[in-house]
């Protein structure tokens, strides 16, 4: 049960329907005060989530978020605002919401922010805030220094300048969408549309519809002529994100549309398909979907010309320091924010924990810690979520706090005991050291006590990009 808190009558009806079309029966309130009544009412104990628009709360939203904790410590507070209304999202944050949805709001966007609101969280601080305050970065702004972390850019480098295909993969936060930005943004149509476009928030009918568009008609419920989303990407990118998830029909046509360069509308007459540069995004391997018999190959061939692989944040614990400070500087840069340094006994904390959620939950868990901070330092007493966590790994999950290779990132050894190659070892010495300088080339020589000449005749040699 959803209560909606909203003094717009019309709006509250829209969004009521939009929640009962996914299962969801909504109580309405139209002011914060009697929202807060609501909660000792017995329709307030079945309770499941709270919405609340910005409107209705310009004053008292921490007092009411507050109220509404002691009633139900657990109930999750999601906040409707307008569109790039930051300081008012902000504000939000800092009193304590669980999520921001933006308007116009879909039907899909908010089923997937209510299922979101109540599946069960290992840590208050989980929360997908990342994408709210997003700014494009360049591949070489990317902070990584691993090997595996510096080649996945060095890959995704060369496909931005060829404009091919391009396959991200990685679990879910390892920062697939931050790369597919910065893929286009270092193409050469930096200007050009960008869309991306979540495969698994759309139903398995309308996902369809949605791409390749539809005449009127076409369907029931198709009212009117719609234009599909990689034809409003036209001359730019599209991002299809989750991409696993698209249905078997969708993924033949799209196939389809990749070998004969043809797309065809619903209920339309086909057409030559707009130029688009394709990015996909999967947080599983489409491979062993493909083998699995859940994923077409000849459409793995056709989206997977560059393969970019993330490896998880517990895979590069030596990256977190500098991750951490980035997002430090990142978010003191949005409107209101305080410009807050980190204790070194939680930069130590923050390297040792797993981060099951990836670099996206370590953005969020910083940005929640800063909207609370009362003062110029952030220390583990902030992070009491993951404090709690971090007691408990050694009992509940093994997590080790050690960290192989913390301060180099380079591995030594092969699989078997034995010293790899010397050239392998300089190799991964070099890139750890343009993704350490951020690809000054001239820093990185001066760093290793070799000439710049030296260093490009090295890169030569090895086979180093030097996009790595």
């Amino acid at each position: 049960m959803l209560l909606l808190v909203d003094a717009d009558e019309s709006q509250r009806r829209i969004v009521g329907t939009l929640a009962s079309r996914g299962g969801w029966r909504t109580l309405f309130a139209d002011t914060l005060e009697r929202a807060i009544a609501t909660l000792g009412t017995h329709d307030g104990l079945l309770l499941d989530a709270v919405l609340i628009d910005e409107a209705t709360a310009k004053v008292g939203l921490a007092e009411t978020i507050s109220a509404m904790r002691d009633w139900r410590p657990s109930l999750p507070v999601l906040y409707l605002s307008e569109a790039g209304t930051r300081r008012a999202q902000l504000a939000a944050l800092s009193a304590g919401i669980s999520d921001l949805l933006e308007k116009p709001l879909t039907g899909e966007r908010l089923h997937a922010a209510l299922d979101l609101a109540i599946a069960p969280r290992t840590t208050a601080e989980l929360r997908p805030l990342s994408e709210k305050f997003a700014v494009p970065m360049a591949i070489e702004e990317v902070i990584g220094s691993t090997p595996a972390f510096r080649t996945a850019l060095a890959i995704a480098a060369k496909a931005a300048r060829a404009r091919v295909p391009v396959l991200i993969e990685g679990e879910p936060g390892t920062g697939k969408a931050l790369v597919a930005a910065a893929i286009h943004h270092a193409g050469h149509r930096p200007r050009a549309p960008y869309i991306e476009v979540d495969c698994g928030h759309h139903s398995d009918a309308m996902i369809g519809p949605l791409l390749f568009g539809h005449e009127r008609g076409a369907f029931p419920g198709a009212f009117e002529r719609r234009v599909g989303e990689i034809s409003k990407a036209d001359g730019g990118t599209l991002v299809l994100d989750r991409i696993e998830r698209l249905p078997p029909d969708v993924q033949a046509r799209l196939a389809d549309m990749l070998a004969t360069g043809t797309l065809q509308p619903y209920g339309g007459l086909a057409g030559a398909a707009p130029d688009v540069r394709l990015i996909a995004c999967s947080g599983v391997s489409l491979r062993q979907r493909v083998r699995d018999e859940l994923f077409r190959e000849d459409l793995l061939a056709r989206i997977g010309i560059a393969e970019v692989t993330l490896p998880p944040l517990r895979d590069r614990r030596v990256d977190i320091p500098a991750l951490a400070r980035h997002f430090m500087g990142r978010i003191a840069n949005l409107p209101d924010m305080p410009n807050l340094s980190l204790s070194a006994d939680l930069v130590t904390s923050l390297s040792s924990w797993s981060w099951p959620g990836n670099v996206r939950q370590l953005h969020d868990a910083l940005l929640r810690a800063s909207c609370a901070a009362s003062g110029p330092q952030l220390g583990l007493e902030d992070f009491p979520g993951l404090a709690a966590e971090r007691a408990r790994a050694p009992e509940d999950s093994g997590v080790s706090n050690t960290m192989p290779g913390d301060g180099i990132g380079v591995t030594l050894y092969r699989a078997d005991g034995n010293l790899r190659a010397l050239q392998d070892i300089e190799a991964d010495v070099i890139r750890l050291a343009i993704g350490h300088y951020r690809g000054r080339m001239s820093e990185v020589a001066r760093r290793l006590g070799i000439g710049r000449s030296t260093l490009y005749r090295k890169l030569a040699d090895l086979g180093i990009d030097t996009a790595a």
